[in-house]
C-alpha cells in the first residue's frame, strides 16, 4: 500500500510517499480501506515533534509510528476475531494511528458507522475536531440552553464544529475569527461575529458564560476579562507558547489559578469515544451539523495539506482523499 511516512521530526518536507506492507488487523481491530483522512493540528505536532514534551509520549528521536494521520473514513475490509460490531463492507469513520495511507487498522471502540448523509470526505474531518468541540462545550464547559458562549477561532477546524454544536445545545453564540472567515462563521449559525483584527472582545462591553478558546495565544488575564464572574473558560489544545511545553503552559496555569478564583478555568484534552461519534453522526444525518471543508488534497500532496493547515488560514477543515 502507499502511505505518507516520516523517518525524523521536522517540517512538512520530512513527509514522503512510500510503499509499505498492508497491515493485518489484531483481534480487536478492523482493517479499513481509507477513502479520506482528516488533517488536524495533532498531525503537525507529531510531524515536527513540537512542543518537545510530545516526544516523551510518541518517540524521542522519531515518531514510533512513522505513518501520519489520525482521522479516517472508509470501508471495512476485514475484522479481527473479537470484533462483533462491524463486518466487511461497512462504511465507518473514527480515529486510528496512520490514516494517511490506503489501509489502516483501527480499534473497534474508536470507530462508528459513517453518517449516511455525509460523504467520506465530510465524515473524515469529524472524529477529532468535532468530538473536541463537543466535549469542550458539553462536558468541560457544562453549557446550558440560553447561555452566552464565545468561541475563539470560530472559523477553524474545531471552531466551525463548536459554533454549530453550541447552537444545537441551545446557546447564544458569538464567534471570533479573522476578516476572511466572517462570512463563514455567520453562515454556520453564529448569532454574532467579531473580527479580532478590528474589535476587542475583552473590552468589557460584554461578558460570557463560557469561552471556548481554540486559538491558543491570548493571556489568561485577557480571557478572564471577557468572562462572567462565575463563567467557565475552556482552553483547547496546546497551540502557541514555547518549544518545550507549547500552549499547554496556559492550560497548566489555568488549572493552578482556578481554585483561587470564582471563575472555572480549565484545559481540555479530548477523549475519543464511540458514543460521541454516534451522537455526531446522528446530528449530521439530521442536518443539525455540517462539516465545513475548505480544500481537498490527494494523498501525495499531504505535506502541502499540513503546511496549509498550520499556516492558520484554513476555513474549516482540510481533508486528504485516498
Amino acid at each position: 500500500m502507499k502511505a505518507i511516512v516520516q523517518d525524523v521530526y521536522g517540517s512538512a518536507d520530512v513527509l514522503v510517499l512510500r510503499d509499505l506492507d498492508t497491515p493485518v488487523p489484531g483481534d480487536d481491530e478492523v482493517l479499513i480501506r481509507v477513502h479520506a483522512a482528516g488533517v488536524e493540528q495533532g498531525v503537525w505536532h507529531l510531524m515536527s515533534g513540537l512542543p518537545y514534551l510530545t516526544r516523551a509520549f510518541f518517540g524521542l528521536k522519531a515518531p514510533r509510528n512513522p505513518i501520519r494521520g489520525r482521522e479516517v473514513a472508509g470501508r471495512v475490509e476485514a475484522v479481527g476475531r473479537n470484533v462483533v460490531g462491524f463486518r466487511p463492507g461497512d462504511e465507518v469513520f473514527g480515529t486510528a494511528e496512520g490514516t494517511f495511507a490506503e489501509f489502516v487498522c483501527a480499534k473497534e471502540r474508536r470507530i462508528a458507522l459513517k453518517p449516511v448523509k455525509a460523504s467520506f470526505e465530510q465524515a473524515a474531518v469529524v472524529p477529532i475536531s468535532a468530538t473536541t468541540a463537543l466535549q469542550g462545550l458539553r462536558d468541560s464547559g457544562q453549557l446550558r440552553p440560553g447561555q452566552d458562549v464565545l468561541i475563539i477561532g470560530a472559523g477553524g477546524g474545531v471552531g466551525s464544529f463548536a459554533v454549530q454544536l453550541a447552537k444545537v445545545l441551545g446557546a447564544q453564540v458569538t464567534g471570533v475569527c479573522s476578516t476572511a472567515k466572517l462570512d463563514l462563521v455567520g453562515a454556520i449559525g453564529a448569532d454574532h461575529v467579531i473580527d479580532y483584527k478590528h474589535d476587542d472582545f475583552a473590552d468589557g462591553a460584554r461578558q460570557f458564560d463560557l469561552i471556548l478558546d481554540t486559538a491558543g495565544n491570548r493571556p489568561l488575564s485577557v480571557l478572564r476579562r471577557a468572562l462572567k464572574a462565575r463563567g467557565t473558560l475552556v482552553i483547547v489544545g496546546g497551540e502557541g507558547g514555547g518549544r518545550w511545553t507549547g500552549g499547554f503552559e496556559r492550560s497548566l496555569r489555568a488549572a493552578l489559578l482556578s481554585p483561587f478564583v470564582r471563575q472555572k478555568l480549565t484545559g481540555l484534552m479530548a477523549t475519543e469515544r464511540q458514543e460521541d461519534l454516534r451522537y455526531l453522526a446522528g446530528l449530521i444525518d439530521a442536518g443539525a451539523v455540517t462539516p465545513v471543508i475548505e480544500k481537498s488534497y490527494p494523498l501525495g500532496d499531504a505535506p502541502e495539506a499540513v503546511r496549509h493547515l498550520h499556516n492558520g488560514h484554513a476555513r474549516g477543515k482540510v481533508v486528504i482523499t485516498v
